[in-house]
């Protein structure tokens, strides 16, 4: 792992297959929200936006035929 970012509390990595570890300051890999909270910060990931409700009814009725 390739080590990108450091900060007082945290400390990211790159993995091979690009995606991130989170080590804290005690070294234990963070998961789950806290990881992505951490990348969110550090300006690594972006969120998603949610898709349009008009578009998710027209995909379903289009599968359902």
């Amino acid at each position: 792992m390739k080590r990108v970012k450091t900060t007082s509390d945290h400390r990211i990595f790159q993995k091979r297959s690009g995606r991130y570890a989170v080590q804290d300051k005690n070294k234990r890999f963070l998961h789950g929200d806290d990881k992505t909270k951490v990348l969110l910060e550090a300006g690594l990931v972006a969120v998603p936006e949610p898709k349009p409700k008009a578009e998710e009814a027209g995909a379903e009725e289009g599968s359902a035929s």
